[in-house]
């Protein structure tokens, strides 16, 4: 399973990020969230911490995502099962999507109202 994203879809509310940090943590806290939402001038990207995420670790530098220039490593660093890019603010630990548990329920995918998060099969 993975989290598919459709960043055509995204409107930015950030409202996964909220209930990821509520979902792990009990407070809302977006710096606990294991997905950030970032906001571009013309496109929203949401990007999940963890190996349930599609990306190639073959690119450097930039990638274009509807005619806009994106710093390639965010979107490769967050998706690597062995790198992190965010970390516990307070403790440095590694954060990584792990589903919302067992079975899978990711709160991320339940709450977005746009549906730009969606949980489908491995092919």
């Amino acid at each position: 399973m993975r989290i598919k994203i459709d960043h055509k879809a995204c409107t930015g509310c950030k409202q996964c990020e909220i209930v990821c940090s509520l979902a792990h943590t009990g407070t809302v806290n977006p710096w606990r969230s294991r997905i950030r939402v970032y906001v571009g001038e013309e496109f929203c990207l949401p990007v999940i911490a963890g190996p349930y995420t599609e990306a190639a670790c073959n690119s450097k530098g930039t990638v274009i995502v509807d005619g806009v220039e994106v710093d390639a490593c965010v979107l490769c660093r967050a998706s690597c099962p062995v790198k992190s890019v965010y970390k516990e603010p307070d403790t440095g630990i590694a954060l990584k999507c792990d589903f919302c548990g067992e079975p899978p329920n990711p709160q991320c995918v339940e709450w977005c109202a746009p549906n730009a998060l969606t949980l489908v099969e491995d092919a």
